[in-house]
């Protein structure tokens, strides 16, 4: 599928890198230190539309980056040690940790040797709903949705949608809208048995389906008893708090961090926000947060760490490693800071 946007970002990040701009303006620009985002790492091939191919690496990918960063003077240090180094303001070095959102299986089996192999410290933030089944990975059941129907209809308060979905482009357009429909629509905590409807008659087994695709519980207790790894949490059902009302978003919050705590004996220090961006994250969100007591907390928007952000502990920015941008190239200008400034029109981005 051709994506203008995605192919302008593209010839500019390779045009900075090639040219050395990106070498330039970093020491300006990059900061003290950087959070990695990632999702999944695995070698699986994309699905045929490819829906949800940004949330995926290679594990020799990974190897490269985290290779390629060490070489750069970059020290990967945990989640606990990046709220150290960016509470002082001034680490004498380079700073990077690693965080993983969802829990998915392939972190445990595909990414963790990875991380051993470097000796690299990383941060997997769970929502416990998503690792009990009690929820499905709804993105995933969007393109489940188009990817085995031709004519998909449903309705709305706004009347009905058709789509003919008989074409690979066809099913792209239906996604498209049943994504934005469900995620601004769509109640938060309605969206599943929405879904479920919609994919009847196979809705009882839809999160059970997608759960083999999460860490259960011993295998996060796993994770957490790992020299390496930290266990954060990510709400109970991975829902978007700027959506809940004021007392459902703070017991999303306490209750992750409670749940997490019995499951596994520590209770977390870290959170990462559901999605992240502007309309996901706020203020008040960032106070939540903070008064449920957690050290920090992350959110997707794309930045680096720089100096000030020792007063924005709950709103940190990360870098996305993801599945579009799988050249080192494409890394190297995102840690020069170009590509925050290009983006965001500023150097320290927050909420």
């Amino acid at each position: 599928m051709f994506d203008g946007r995605e192919l302008a970002r593209k010839l500019f990040m390779n045009a900075a890198h090639y040219s050395g701009l990106a070498s330039a303006v970093a020491p300006s620009l990059s900061g003290i230190g950087t959070i990695l985002m990632l999702h999944r790492v695995n070698d699986e091939p994309a699905t045929e539309l490819g829906l949800n191919r940004h949330l995926t690496i290679t594990p020799r990918f990974l190897d490269t980056v985290l290779t390629t960063m060490k070489r750069m003077g970059y020290t990967f240090v945990s989640m606990d040690e990046a709220v150290e180094c960016v509470s002082r303001g001034s680490p004498q070095a380079r700073f990077a940790t690693i965080t993983l959102d969802d829990g998915y299986l392939d972190n445990l089996t595909h990414a963790v040797p990875v991380f051993e192999a470097h000796g690299t410290p990383f941060t997997i933030y769970v929502a416990p709903a998503l690792t009990e089944g009690r929820v499905g990975l709804w993105w995933e059941m969007v393109e489940e949705i188009v990817t085995r129907r031709d004519w998909l209809v449903y309705l709305t308060d706004n009347g009905k949608f058709s789509f003919d979905c008989a074409t690979p482009e066809g099913k792209r357009e239906a996604a498209r809208h049943l994504q934005d429909y469900l995620t601004t629509q769509v109640p938060e905590q309605d969206q599943q048995a929405w879904l479920a409807e919609l994919m009847a008659p196979g809705r009882s087994t839809v999160a059970r389906s997608r759960c083999s695709d999460i860490m259960n519980w011993d295998e996060i207790r796993r994770i957490a008893a790992h020299p390496l790894g930290t266990i954060g949490a990510h709400t109970v059902h991975h829902y978007n708090l700027r959506r809940l009302a004021l007392g459902d978003a703070e017991r999303e919050i306490a209750a992750s961090r409670d749940i997490i705590a019995i499951e596994t004996g520590t209770s977390p220090r870290h959170f990462a926000y559901p999605y992240g961006y502007e309309k996901a994250v706020g203020e008040r969100e960032v106070r939540m947060v903070r008064e449920a007591g957690f050290a920090s907390a992350v959110t997707t928007r794309h930045g680096m760490l720089q100096a000030e952000h020792r007063n924005h502990l709950h709103a940190l920015p990360r870098l996305s490693v993801n599945g579009r941008y799988q050249q080192i190239g494409y890394v190297r200008t995102m840690l020069s800071g170009l590509t925050v400034l290009a983006e965001s029109r500023k150097r320290l981005v927050t909420v």
